[in-house]
């Protein structure tokens, strides 16, 4: 009884639906109806790989759990009123909320209301929009999943804005109506006849997959993105290499390097120890030549290294 009470109360009168239903040819009507975005994008396969997590994704949710560790582990105390107070300032931030109605048949009807309003607007809209056979009929919006419920009946959901119920800024809710015949899938929305002439493209969204490259570089570009370095120092702008002030000896003096190396020897090189060591040494001496000249940082300066160990005695 007082369901039928509280959904008879959020019924418009009739010339109330007219109005809303059938806007004049100069007035933008206060709400859209969209085809299934089913119907309009062709469904490609995505390759198996597309699907693997690469190295930058792990960096990034490796991120995002450890922001989220430290926001858990760092946030001080707060008392109620200071809850209620950044709830109360988060909510300001949206004074308007977008609600989509999905149908059976995929279709969507969307308005946007204020925040502040009740779950009862929603329900007295979508009433509005149906068929004059089909508005007796008792329907209820839900979110899933998980699912939940936003019946008028219920004291926990009437007296809460769409803000309080979590549905702002855009909610997407589907509708289930008490007779079965109208929640089939190739059953068409049941709504009046201005509603379905509105009818439009979903809007595509953008696919970031398929972005060309160079509106990706002016991206990373304007955001301050790193340039990629193809050698140790980099270059200049008229193409010459950029070499730190003491590498700029000049290709007349070629300059020697000599790597000296202190070991703790009780006799030069008499032991099988010492050896070792010495051979270890040479060989992490002749990588660092090695990598050096595969970078032509040296050898385009002319700049010769030869290593030389000297092993001194402690």
């Amino acid at each position: 009884m007082s369901e039928s009470v509280a959904q008879a109360a959020t019924e418009p009168s009739a010339s109330t639906s007219t109005q809303e239903t059938a806007p004049s040819a100069t007035e933008k009507p206060a709400f859209k109806y969209y085809r299934s975005p089913a119907s309009q994008q062709p469904h490609s396969e995505l390759p198996d790989n597309y699907f693997d997590a690469t190295a930058a994704d792990v960096r990034a949710q490796q991120a995002m759990l450890t922001a989220r560790r430290d926001a858990l582990q760092n946030t001080p105390l707060r008392t109620t009123a200071m809850r209620e107070a950044e709830d109360k300032k988060r909510r300001a931030r949206w004074p308007q909320t977008t609600i989509r109605v999905r149908f059976a048949d995929m279709t969507l009807l969307e308005k946007t209301f204020p925040s502040t309003d009740k779950i009862r607007s929603v329900y007295a809209f979508v009433r509005s929009s149906l068929r004059e056979d089909v508005k007796p009929v008792k329907f209820v919006l839900y979110q899933s999943p998980p699912k939940r419920e936003y019946k008028v009946s219920d004291p926990k959901v009437r007296d809460l804005t769409l803000a309080e119920l979590d549905l702002a800024p855009s909610s997407v809710l589907m509708i289930k109506f008490d007779d079965d015949k109208f929640n089939h899938v190739g059953v068409p929305a049941p709504l009046d006849t201005p509603i379905l002439a509105a009818i439009e493209d979903f809007p595509i969204p953008p696919d970031f997959d398929n972005e060309p490259a160079d509106s990706k570089a002016a991206k990373n570009s304007g955001a301050g993105g790193s340039k990629p370095r193809g050698s140790l120092f980099g270059k200049n702008e008229e193409g010459e290499r950029k070499l730190p002030k003491w590498m700029k000896l000049g290709p007349s003096e070629p300059a020697t390097y000599c790597f000296t190396a202190h070991c703790p020897l009780t006799s030069p090189l008499q032991s099988d120890d010492d050896r070792e060591i010495y051979r270890r040494i040479t060989r992490v001496l002749c990588i660092i030549i090695v990598l050096f000249s595969n970078s032509g940082e040296l050898l385009d300066s002319g700049l010769t290294a030869s290593p030389s160990l000297t092993l001194r005695r402690e």
